[in-house]
């Protein structure tokens, strides 16, 4: 499943990358905002890390002004590899390298179709695993 989240600053780009979805009868979560009022990005990354944390195979899109905000937000829970991604490029090694569960956007820096196409690449690329797995291993405390 698909969890989005947004502050004020990136509502509009939520509400973009959710007709996206719509229209390729993709099911999404939308825990909020749901509107242009101003808000604390750090309420609305938690109930997005709550839907994400539900399912292993749930991913979120996390989004605020700079995506900044989203991506500390979210990676202060231990379970969240969350990554700002500016570009397909990093969005494909969030998920190769990183196996990053979170994309985090700015969206005063995403126009809506480049938005998509980063979206695009981290939904359809894999772990690759092995020194990777490693990493992640000892960033979680699992291994020295």
């Amino acid at each position: 499943m698909i969890i989005l989240a947004s502050d004020h600053r990136g509502y509009d780009l939520k509400e973009d990358l959710k007709a996206f979805f719509n229209q390729e009868n993709i099911i999404t979560i939308d825990v909020g905002t749901y509107s242009k009022d101003p808000v604390d990005y750090p309420d609305y990354a938690k109930l997005g890390i709550e839907k994400v944390l539900e399912n292993k195979n749930n991913v979120g899109i996390f989004i605020c002004g700079s995506g900044i905000g989203m991506s500390l937000a979210a990676n202060r829970n231990p379970k969240i590899r969350g990554a700002l991604c500016l570009d397909e490029k990093m969005a494909m090694l969030a998920r190769k390298d990183n196996d990053a569960n979170v994309l985090c956007l700015g969206a005063n820096f995403l126009k809506k179709n480049k938005a998509i196409r980063i979206v695009k690449v981290f939904l359809t690329t894999s772990f690759e695993g092995g020194r990777h797995a490693r990493r992640l291993k000892k960033i979680s405390g699992e291994i020295k």
